[in-house]
């Protein structure tokens, strides 16, 4: 395994979005009637609260709300990164030795070999790499199958703490549960975001190669893009509420 060094980079500086923009949104709330920033990050919670609602009573859905808000804000700025900016160098010939060594960044030496002979050859044949240093860090199988496996455990973690025979007749007792618990989620949770964020900003790389004569229809799909980024999260967190009130509601 060879690490994505600037997808790992994205993911930090999303991190540290998401924690100024809750420090700037939250720093003056009071328990008076609710104005400007206040509004917005109550109407966000209470937007979660209600989708969490949906599954869960009140007291179970009360317990992942702010799981739930995380994951939403979390995901709504890593699928818009890309949107408004987009940074890609193209590297011929010859890369340094510290740009190859980050390229090929692994606990394993015989993939860091293995990475670096790949490079070099595209490097020997005149295509070039590019590096995408600014992108959505969801357009990234790596971060979205990371998300979905934290949710997934985490939700089995809660029903084995609420009735392990439970949950291990729930998920083992029927071949449909086997299925659904163990190859469907785990593979449409991520594979659903990421597919949706990546060709999103293949296509915005492609337009941007256009010039001028592309400038409107990047506009337009820039502009889908953004509703895309935002539905995506909506439906990760709500998939991530229904898997765990699937665990942690009674006859489950």
């Amino acid at each position: 395994m060879v690490f994505d060094i600037p997808t790992m980079i994205m993911t930090v500086i999303t991190a540290v979005i998401v924690f100024l923009f809750l420090f700037f949104m939250t720093r003056r709330m009071h328990a008076g009637v609710p104005s400007g920033r206040q509004n917005v990050i109550e109407w966000v919670f209470d937007f979660v609260k209600n989708i969490a609602g949906n599954f869960m009573d009140a007291k179970t859905a009360a317990k992942f709300v702010t799981l739930g808000l995380t994951l939403f804000i979390y995901i709504f700025f890593s699928n818009q990164l890309g949107v408004i900016l987009n940074i890609t160098t193209h590297h011929t010939g010859q890369v340094s030795e510290g740009v190859m060594e980050m390229l090929t960044v692994s606990g394993n030496p015989e993939a860091e070999a293995a990475k670096r002979a790949v490079i070099e050859e595209e490097l020997a044949a005149g295509e070039g790499i590019h590096i995408a240093w600014w992108k959505s860090p969801t357009a990234a199988p790596s971060v979205t199958f990371a998300l979905a496996l934290c949710v997934l455990l985490y939700s089995h973690y809660i029903g084995i703490r609420k009735s392990f025979s439970g949950w291990f007749k729930h998920v083992f007792f029927n071949p449909i549960h086997i299925l659904e618990e163990l190859i469907i989620k785990p593979l449409t949770l991520p594979l659903r975001l990421f597919g949706n964020i990546f060709a999103g900003e293949v296509l915005i790389g492609f337009l941007l190669a256009g010039g001028l004569f592309a400038s409107i229809p990047l506009f337009l799909w820039e502009g889908y893009s953004v509703f895309v980024g935002s539905i995506q999260a909506f439906i990760f967190m709500a998939l991530s509420m229904v898997y765990i009130s699937q665990q942690a509601n009674d006859g489950h």
